[in-house]
Parts: structure tokens; C-alpha cells; sequence
């Protein structure tokens, strides 16, 4: 026997907040929207699922259609469903988070956006819908969880020095650490493999670079090991 609800049914959507990195700033990506409604707006990219296709299946669809960006460190954030976000009719939004690397990753605008661009967290235009709360409820989860799971190393070259890694946690942190307290720290961690190269090109002195051994991280957790800085 066939079974039918007779409730109303909301429409689903999903927004994803992109996190990128650079020397001066952590960076979110949006998309300046080309349909109504709020044609010409800066939005977070998005859109409605489909019926055959799960949540995180339809977030990396509208990730690459969108701003072109595929293979993505992908975490859901949280559900915001208030019933007057959107103008066209009920939609509810499950919003995620994504982790990239800039170099690695060139965004361009699809289907309905005009344009896709990096944008300073502190210097974010009036999005619409409630994107502003879902940026800010993104920005909360990667400053905890940043600081008990090695995430950050998703923004950071595979190659790093020390100072770059400790620049990326007081990027997002917003707060300076004192560097040989940060150094004590994260090398007793265990996790970085140092490596028998130095920085190139660079105005000071090269520094050596580190690489994340996510493998020997891995097998440290299942021995129960604890990360935080």
C-alpha cells in the first residue's frame, strides 16, 4: 500500500561557506547571484537539491557548478530554517564549510552566477538571504575545531615553514601566540615531517619546511592520541 503525507513540504537547499588562506587574511568565497531573487547580490554559493541525490552530493554539484571548484575538505555545519529567509517561498538550508588552498584552486562563475571572488572574512559585503549568519556560524565551528583537529592543514601548502603554520592559526584565531611557546608545542605533537629542503625565493632567511604526516596522525588517533593547540 502506497503512503502519502499530507503535510506542507518546505524546499531543501544548501549553502556552502569556502574558506581560503593567504599571508594577510582568511578568505571566503562567494558568488555575485545573476537571478532574482536579489539579482546582482553577493551570495554564498548554493542552491536546491535534487531529489536523487544526497545532502554533501549536492553540495560539491553546486560547489562546481557555481565557482568551478571540485575535490574539496567538505564538513556540514548546521540547518537554518527560519521561515522567512528566503522570499520565494519555505526553504530550508543545510549549510557546510569547505577548506581550500588558494594556489590550488581557480574559481570561475557558472550557471546562475556572474561572478565568483575571494573576499577578507573582516571585509565581507551584505550578503543576502541570512548568508551573513551562516559566514559568521562558519567562522565559530573552524575556530574551535581548528584548535583539536589538524583541519588547518587543508588551507596550508603541502610544504610549509613553522612561521606559515603558526600565521594560519593567528589568522583565524585573531589573536597573536607567543612563537616558541606555538614551536614547543606543535613539534612535541609528533605529526609534522621535517624536510630536507628551505623556502625559496624569499627576502629572509629561508626557513626549513614541514610537511603534515596525516598517516602517522591517523594511527596516533586510533592509539588514542589527543591534538590541540
Amino acid at each position: 500500500m502506497a503512503f502519502t503525507y499530507q503535510y506542507a513540504r518546505p524546499a531543501v537547499t544548501v549553502d556552502c561557506v569556502v574558506f581560503g588562506l593567504d599571508d594577510q587574511d582568511l578568505k571566503v568565497l562567494l558568488i555575485q547571484r545573476d537571478i532574482e531573487p536579489f539579482a546582482g547580490r553577493w551570495a554564498l554559493p548554493g542552491g536546491f537539491v535534487k531529489m536523487d541525490e544526497t545532502l554533501e552530493e549536492s553540495a560539491l554539484r553546486e560547489l562546481q557548478e557555481e565557482t568551478g571548484l571540485t575535490k574539496v575538505f567538505l564538513e556540514q555545519l548546521y540547518t537554518f530554517g527560519n521561515p522567512g529567509r528566503d522570499p520565494r517561498e519555505r526553504v530550508v538550508t543545510v549549510a557546510y564549510y569547505a577548506l581550500v588552498k588558494l594556489l590550488d584552486h581557480k574559481v570561475q562563475a557558472a550557471t546562475d552566477a556572474r561572478e565568483a571572488a575571494w573576499f577578507a572574512v573582516d571585509d565581507l559585503p551584505k550578503l543576502c538571504f541570512d548568508h551573513d549568519d551562516i559566514v559568521e556560524a562558519a567562522l565559530k565551528r573552524l575556530q574551535g575545531k581548528v584548535r583539536y583537529q589538524p583541519i588547518g592543514f587543508e588551507l596550508l601548502p603541502p610544504k610549509f615553514s613553522l612561521t606559515q603554520l603558526q600565521r594560519m592559526y593567528e589568522i583565524i584565531l585573531e589573536r597573536t601566540l607567543d612563537k616558541r611557546n606555538f614551536r614547543k608545542k606543535v613539534l612535541s605533537l609528533d605529526i609534522l615531517h621535517e624536510l630536507d629542503e628551505v623556502e625559496q625565493d624569499v627576502a629572509h632567511r629561508a626557513a626549513r619546511l614541514y610537511r603534515f604526516d596525516e598517516r602517522k596522525y591517523r594511527q596516533l588517533v586510533k592509539d588514542g592520541f589527543n591534538f590541540e593547540l
